[in-house]
Formats: C-alpha cells, sequence, structure tokens
C-alpha cells in the first residue's frame, strides 16, 4: 500500500459497531476494504483461502489476513501468504480502550520487530461502542536486514569472559541471574562478613575486586553500610546474602 497517496483523514473511517460478544472476523472487512478502495485498489474478499485481496493496475496483489487479537495463526497465515505475494498484510483488532493485559499493550513493539524480520506488513483496527474505526499501518511488507550493535555485542563477550564458571540455569531462574557484578560484590561481601567491617583498600586488595569502591558506594543491592569514612561492614540483606548466594561464593573461592 501506498501511504503517500492515501487522503489525509484516511485512517479514520466512520464505521460504528455496537458492542456486542464475541467480535468476528468478518466485522474486520469493511473498514479494512473502505480503506483500500481510498488508495484505488479493487477489493474482493475469501479467494482461494485468502481473507482479503486487492488489485490496482499491473501492481502486484495485495493480501490481508484479518483476525480478532494477534496470535499465532495469524503469523502462520501471513507466513503462508508470502508463497502468493510480496504485499502481505496482518490485520488484527484492538480496542479503543486497551487494558495491560491485551498483548498489543504489552508487547508492541516486539509484535512490530518480529513482524519486520519476517517481511510481513501490520495493521490494527481500532473499534469500539459507538466509535468510528481507526484504522494503523505499522509496518509495511519488505525485506529486511538487522543491523548488528557491535556495543551490545562487545557488552556480551565481556560479561561471558567476567563470569565465573556457570552459575545459572538456562531458562527461568528462581533467584536473580548470578552476573559478573553480583560475583565481585558477593567477594566483597564476603570478606566483609569475615573480617566484620574493613577499609575499601584491604578489601580491593584481598579480593582482588577493581571497582570494589564504586560497589560499595552505589550499594545496588543494600549489602553494605558505610561506618566511616572509608570503612564499611555488612547490612542485615548483607549477611542473608551470605547464606543466600553460600553456594555461588564456595564456587568462587575455588
Amino acid at each position: 500500500m501506498d501511504k503517500n497517496n492515501q487522503p489525509a483523514d484516511n485512517n479514520i473511517y466512520v464505521y460504528f459497531r455496537k458492542i456486542r460478544a464475541p467480535l468476528r472476523e468478518t466485522e474486520l472487512y469493511p473498514p479494512i476494504k473502505s480503506y483500500l478502495e481510498n488508495q484505488g485498489y479493487e477489493v474482493k474478499s475469501e479467494i482461494k483461502g485468502c481473507d482479503v485481496i486487492a488489485v490496482r493496475g499491473s501492481e502486484a496483489p495485495v493480501i490481508v489476513e484479518l483476525k480478532t487479537s494477534f496470535n499465532l495463526t495469524l503469523l502462520f497465515q501471513g507466513i503462508d501468504r508470502q508463497a502468493l505475494s510480496e504485499d502481505v498484510y496482518m490485520a488484527f483488532a484492538i480496542p479503543h480502550k486497551l487494558k495491560r493485559t491485551n498483548p498489543w499493550f504489552r508487547q508492541q513493539k516486539d509484535i512490530i520487530k518480529l513482524c519486520r524480520r519476517l517481511g510481513l506488513g501490520l495493521i490494527t483496527v481500532r473499534m469500539g461502542e459507538n466509535q468510528p474505526t481507526d484504522i494503523q499501518v505499522h509496518v509495511d511488507p519488505g525485506p529486511y536486514q538487522p543491523r548488528k550493535n557491535n556495543r551490545r555485542q562487545g557488552l556480551l563477550l565481556q560479561e561471558f569472559e567476567r563470569r565465573v564458571g556457570d552459575p545459572n540455569e538456562g531458562g527461568t531462574n528462581k533467584r536473580p541471574i548470578i552476573t559478573a557484578y553480583r560475583q565481585d560484590t558477593l567477594r566483597c561481601a564476603s570478606y566483609l562478613n569475615q573480617q566484620q567491617k574493613a577499609k575499601v583498600a584491604d578489601i580491593k586488595k584481598n579480593t582482588l575486586v577493581e571497582k570494589t569502591a564504586a560497589i560499595l558506594q552505589r550499594d545496588v543491592y543494600g549489602w553494605f553500610i558505610r561506618v566511616e569514612r572509608g570503612i564499611y561492614q555488612l547490612s542485615p540483606k548483607g549477611h542473608e546474602a551470605i547464606t543466600e548466594y553460600d553456594d555461588i561464593i564456595k564456587s568462587l573461592k575455588k
């Protein structure tokens, strides 16, 4: 679809719907049809399994698959239709008042990124009781080549090199991820647990943690208490951490 040829007010069509449950896919067709016809397409529905076919002159056909919500079925249909045309859109309904539980509210950026990677177009049809239907094109079909982020890759490899051993389980963990930073913080906490309190310089010398001062001053996890200038001891949370991460501390000592 050519966004540049769209009329200024083409995103909103006076197509009112009285709410009744459940919403049907067929209710998405009239506003999508009007949207395409406003751009000079001839539009027909249900041809060879495709929900919407739009043809304009000698251009490749535009295919639109309709669903009442974004789901895997819609995604699979969109991928399948790419064998028929390069211009495939997925269109789904969203309410005028989005709830936090709605996938579009929570995962909009991820859904758009996924569609770009797959070369699929994405359209939302905002529908509500006695409200004009608002159609918005978020992504047009096209080839996608992700740009490498060298900085993020560098940070990834840096964390890999700094992390001692393999202290986490792949997937969901019951406790926080053991990062290289957390390992360094545990080294400092373990030393303070042995000494009760100590100077920053002594902690750094005995743990070999290069950023000891920054770790103690920032106190990200609330494990430390400054008792005097440059002198720290463990907080109650710090003592709890010694018990909770006893296995990690033992592995670091090895």
